[in-house]
C-alpha cells in the first residue's frame, strides 16, 4: 500500500513530485496542448533552459526575451503570440522554481533530446546570452553547467563558446 492509498489521494490530486515530469515543464506543456505531448515537453524544457541562462545574471533583458521568443517560435513552429506565451511562462517558472527545478528540467531535456538537439540548444544559450552584446561570467558559468548536465563534452562547449568570444565579458578590455 502506498502513502497515497493510505490517505485516499486520487492520482490527479497527487503532488507533481509524484510524477516523472517536473511541475515547470507541465505548466508550460499545458499551454502547448495542441501539440503532440512529447513535442510539447521538448519545447517546454527547451524554453525553460533558455530562461535559466537568461536570468543567470539576475536580469533578463528585452533583447534576450525577444530572441528567446524568436527561437521558441522557430523550434516549436509557433505563431509569434504562442511563442510569447511560452517564453513568458518559462521565464516565470524559471524565476519561481530556480534552484529547485533547474537541474531536473535539464535532466529531463537530456533524456528526450538527441545529441544534435543538445548542441542546437547550446548554440541558442550562447545566442540568448549574447543578445545584449555581453555574456556575463554568470551566464557563461550557467551555460557550462548546463552543458555538463546535458552530458556534452568540454570540447563541444568550447567550440560553441569560441563563436561568441567577442561577447564574453571575461575577454573584454576593462
Amino acid at each position: 500500500m502506498s502513502i497515497w492509498d493510505l490517505f485516499r489521494v486520487e492520482p490527479k490530486q497527487r503532488p507533481a513530485s509524484a510524477s516523472a515530469e517536473t511541475e515547470s515543464v507541465r505548466r508550460i506543456t499545458d499551454v502547448l496542448d495542441q501539440m503532440e505531448a512529447d513535442r510539447a515537453r521538448y519545447i517546454a524544457a527547451f524554453a525553460y533552459i533558455l530562461s535559466r541562462v537568461a536570468r543567470a545574471d539576475q536580469e533578463v533583458s528585452p533583447e534576450e526575451t525577444r530572441l528567446m521568443e524568436e527561437i521558441v517560435a522557430k523550434q516549436g513552429e509557433f505563431a509569434e503570440e504562442q511563442a510569447i506565451i511560452v517564453v513568458q511562462m518559462a521565464k516565470m517558472q524559471s524565476t519561481l522554481f530556480s534552484g529547485i527545478e533547474d537541474y531536473v528540467v535539464t535532466r529531463e531535456f537530456n533524456g528526450i533530446a538527441t545529441r544534435e538537439q543538445k548542441l542546437a540548444l547550446l548554440h541558442c544559450l550562447f545566442a540568448v546570452s549574447a543578445a545584449n552584446h555581453s555574456i556575463s561570467n554568470f551566464e557563461d558559468a550557467a551555460i557550462r553547467q548546463i552543458a555538463r548536465e546535458l552530458k556534452l563534452t568540454h570540447k563541444d562547449y568550447i567550440e560553441v563558446r569560441l563563436r561568441y568570444r567577442d561577447h564574453l565579458d571575461v575577454l573584454k578590455d576593462s
